[in-house]
């Protein structure tokens, strides 16, 4: 027994050394007075973000690779490109990533989905990502927290005036 202590401690240490850091994420979410179609149909298109994100003046959507992209003009300069991962207008959701852009994140992926029954709609916003050399975790997180409130508030908007 004692000798299968003294193999197994330094075995886990060193997988724990090998294994990959964990990436950082960010829930936010948003009740909104709209049933959950009309909340889908405001945020629903991919391109739809330059309608109710503050921080975007325009969306251009193109095709790369087989894959559907989109290209948004930040307000102040600026141009962030990301790629459609994954579409289900059944679930009301849609999974996408950065391809390239300024903020301070890396292997950023992110889901954006519609619940609710009635006239009350939840709307999420999670993403997972490693932050950016030069980049602390907090600060990252702090980018994306606020990003994905100010999303949010803006699709409340949009969906409540539908």
């Amino acid at each position: 027994m004692k000798k299968t202590v003294q193999i197994c401690v330094p075995l886990v240490g060193a997988m724990l050394l090998a294994s990959p850091a964990f990436a950082l994420e960010v829930v936010e979410s948003k009740q909104v007075d709209a049933t959950p179609e009309k909340t889908w149909s405001a945020v629903g298109d991919f391109c739809a973000i330059a309608e109710w994100h503050p921080a975007v003046t325009k969306c251009e959507e193109s095709e790369a690779d087989g894959t559907t992209q989109r290209t948004l003009t930040l307000d102040g300069g600026g141009e962030l490109v990301e790629q459609l991962v994954e579409r289900d207008d059944d679930a009301m959701r849609y999974t996408y990533k950065i391809v390239s852009g300024p903020l301070p994140v890396k292997d950023y992926e992110s889901t954006i989905s519609v619940s609710g029954n009635d006239n009350l709609s939840t709307i999420a916003w999670e993403g997972s990502f490693d932050a950016a050399d030069g980049a602390s975790d907090a600060d990252a997180e702090n980018v994306i927290r606020g990003i994905y409130t100010a999303g949010l508030d803006g699709i409340a908007k949009r969906a409540a005036g539908m």
